[in-house]
């Protein structure tokens, strides 16, 4: 397989390592990365869409086990239930972790009728 530069890589894919904010769980447990995920998503309750940059370590030969899949499993549920419209991984050239678009919860439109 090829290595690209990452200036290469951004024009394949895109520049999505700028959002909107950044939830930076570098170096955080698994138990509180959950916890700080559950709030954001909590928190989103307005119908602007919010573009989220979702930080987490890379993986090294000596790192174990990542946040990648614990976050990546809590991402992909909260876009089944609607909460997430766009849910996309960063290269590694950009630091890694995920890029996420929020348009807020689907029941507000209910409970504001």
């Amino acid at each position: 397989m090829p290595e690209f530069d990452p200036d290469t890589v951004r024009t394949l894919v895109g520049d999505l390592a700028h959002g909107d904010h950044t939830l930076d769980l570098r170096g955080v447990s698994s138990t509180d990365a959950k916890s700080a995920i559950s709030d954001m998503l909590d928190q989103s309750t307005s119908h602007v869409l919010k573009k989220v940059v979702v930080r987490i370590d890379p993986a090294t030969s000596t790192s174990g086990e990542t946040l990648f899949l614990p976050v990546g499993q809590q991402l992909l549920e909260a876009r089944k239930q609607g909460l997430i419209t766009r849910l996309q991984t960063l290269p590694e050239a950009d630091g890694g972790g995920f890029y996420i678009e929020l348009t807020g919860h689907p029941r507000d439109e209910e409970t504001q009728q």
